[in-house]
């Protein structure tokens, strides 16, 4: 991966606050892994005093918040607390499907493998609604609200309507193939065909909450080179 500027990421920032688009395979906070690269370095190289408001998962792309002081994370932390953050994401998921605000109302426990699975005893509550933004041949762009925040939410409550994210392995989702789209495909010999997007294809579209001066604040992260590119190939394929 090529070096990140910090700066290059920035989609907004006040004297509060600071709004990046995070790319994906980097993680939010410190990991004990040989890549020490993570978006709260990051910020405390540009802003010292930065606290990322909540966290997104390594391979999860978008919209991310940073409070450069301690009111400001204060502020916001309630806001998440009190479910007032509106987030909004964006995944593209395997068959067509009619979502108008379909509810998926299942709470969730975290598994020992390290994901989740609906539990109607011992999990916790999770709910999202979803909406389908566009439809392609064989998958669908969807507009997931999360209303809490629990991990992996969006991907299993996405399964349980059988519509996997493309390439989310761990909840029934495939790799997606350019030849399995593109009619008269031929791949050149002695070469392997690889998927068209190698993450979860979620990305951390937009969000929503009031800023310290208690002026509402709305703002979006464009789609990272693999989602665009992803979409650009369905829309060709239809």
């Amino acid at each position: 991966m090529k070096l990140l500027r910090f700066e290059d990421l920035i989609v907004y920032e006040d004297k509060d606050y600071i709004l990046i688009n995070k790319p994906p395979h980097v993680s939010t906070l410190n990991e004990r892994t040989a890549d020490r690269t993570s978006i709260i370095q990051l910020a405390r190289n540009y802003c010292p005093q930065a606290q990322v408001c909540h966290r997104l998962d390594k391979e999860t792309s978008g919209i991310l918040v940073i409070a450069k002081n301690p009111e400001a994370y204060r502020h916001v932390a309630v806001q998440f607390e009190k479910r007032q953050v509106k987030k909004i994401y964006h995944a593209v998921v395997e068959g067509i499907h009619n979502f108008e605000g379909v509810d998926v109302h299942l709470p969730i426990k975290q598994t020992s493998g390290g994901g989740v699975r609906i539990d109607k005893e011992e999990g916790k509550e999770a709910k999202t609604i979803f909406y389908t933004k566009e439809v392609f041949r064989r998958h669908t762009l969807v507009e997931c609200h999360p209303l809490t925040g629990r991990m992996h939410q969006i991907r299993i409550h996405l399964a349980c309507l059988k519509a996997p994210i493309v390439s989310d392995e761990l909840y029934g989702g495939r790799m997606l193939y350019l030849s399995e789209l593109k009619r008269n495909f031929n791949l050149k010999k002695f070469t392997e065909e690889q998927p068209l997007i190698k993450r979860v294809a979620l990305h951390a579209f937009a969000l929503a909450f009031k800023a310290l001066s208690g002026e509402p604040l709305y703002v979006e992260a464009p789609y990272p080179k693999d989602i665009a590119a992803l979409l650009r190939q369905l829309r060709a394929n239809m």
